[in-house]
């Protein structure tokens, strides 16, 4: 699947330092040590609606993870999926009368807009999962080959029991694991099931769903199992981080790392797991379950994209916090401020300023930290005649903000 246009990026004098980030697996804050070239997986929408502003803001996370490790001098080799096939894309697709197919195309090119808008460095592979059916239906046949798939009814379920590692990822007690479950998509209290929280790996074919051959039967990928395989299949066992929101630690990225475990006998399956924050509308979690969404489309028909940007810059990546028009106004101004002092013919000194926000944005992404340097720089006056153009380079490599 076609992935979207690639911004420049300035060349920055000197290198970037080792990036930092919090790993949800350790539980701590820890250096990221690519060997070589650095490699990452952040999973994708389900394209049944628009890009919003919690979307944005993961994939705005990593695009920072992205720049810091290109600005250390590291080879950057990112995978996104698409999840083009799924139980709320056919479900929006039979209640608006749409074809499935189209109206995951349609959302997916929005995808793309928003993102090339919002300069978001794209990944080298955009795989949809209806591209990756065979290689699917192979890792489920690994994991049954390892005794970690049982059917129930026709559809293939990998045992929690199968999963010496299940829990390493999120930490969480079982209790908490089974209500974020049924709450996030599974079904811990079907019939037949060995435990509550083993998982769908392949879904028989039903009436009126699209389906594909198997070796087990016709139906279509489990949630989890698409992006285990992708990332296989693009990076290999033991990538350098595995991404997404906060949502996605359970059952997500749990289960999908015990998968990958399983399947390679390899452990991690990631090095690290990253995970950005929720983003908030009238006090709820903003969610297309929820409805309560500001997509990023509307905001770009009156909004510099810039401003968008910053606004979500504004706070740090790991944080819930709750959106409201006034954080656009204040990332309007700051967005005119930087503007005005980068069109200067000097400032103060330019390479202090590309020192200390490498080193917010190394650790942890102190995104926030960094853009009160370039408020605190531009608010100076100083006579570094070679400032205002470096600093223009610093917001735009680092962080994205073309001035």
């Amino acid at each position: 699947m076609r992935s979207w246009s690639v911004p420049n990026i300035p060349k920055l004098p000197g290198s970037g330092l080792p990036l930092r980030l919090y790993d949800t697996a350790a539980r701590e804050i820890r250096e990221t040590a690519p060997a070589g070239e650095a490699r990452m997986y952040v999973c994708g929408i389900t394209p049944y609606d628009a890009t919003h502003l919690g979307h944005a803001n993961t994939y705005l996370a990593f695009d920072l993870v992205n720049r810091a490790w290109r600005d250390a001098g590291h080879d950057v080799h990112y995978t996104q999926n698409a999840t083009d096939v799924d139980d709320p894309l056919l479900e929006r697709a039979e209640a608006t009368g749409r074809d499935w197919q189209e109206l995951a195309e349609g959302e997916i090119e929005l995808f793309r807009s928003d993102m090339e808008a919002l300069r978001i460095l794209p990944p080298r592979e955009y795989v949809g999962v209806t591209e990756v059916i065979e290689q699917i239906t192979d890792l489920i046949g690994r994991l049954a080959e390892r005794g970690a798939a049982y059917e129930v009814d026709g559809d293939v379920y990998f045992p929690v029991a199968a999963a010496p590692k299940f829990g390493a990822v999120s930490g969480l007690p079982e209790e908490t694991m089974l209500e974020l479950f049924a709450e996030r998509g599974g079904d811990p209290g079907r019939e037949g099931k060995r435990h509550p929280l083993d998982w769908l790996l392949w879904r028989r074919e039903r009436p009126g769903e699209p389906s594909w051959p198997a070796p087990f039967g016709r139906g279509r990928p489990g949630w989890h199992v698409e992006c285990t395989a992708i990332a296989l299949r693009n990076l290999g066992s033991g990538f350098d981080v595995a991404g997404g929101g906060s949502d996605l630690i359970f059952p997500h990225h749990e289960m999908g790392a015990c998968e990958g475990h399983v399947a390679t006998g390899e452990w991690p399956f990631a090095r690290a797991y990253v995970h950005a924050g929720m983003v908030g509308l009238d006090g709820e979690k903003m969610s297309k379950s929820r409805g309560n969404l500001v997509f990023v489309s509307r905001l770009r028909e009156t909004a510099d994209p810039m401003a968008i940007r910053l606004a979500l810059l504004a706070r740090h990546y790991r944080a819930d916090w709750e959106w409201t028009p006034a954080q656009l106004a204040e990332a309007e101004a700051r967005l005119a401020r930087w503007r005005t002092a980068v069109a200067r013919s000097a400032g103060p000194d330019g390479a202090a300023l590309l020192a200390a926000v490498r080193e917010r944005v190394a650790d942890d992404l102190d995104a926030s930290g960094a853009l009160e340097l370039i408020d605190a720089w531009a608010a100076a006056e100083g006579d570094d005649a070679t400032a205002p153009r470096l600093v223009r380079d610093t917001a735009d490599a680092l962080l994205g903000i073309a001035l």
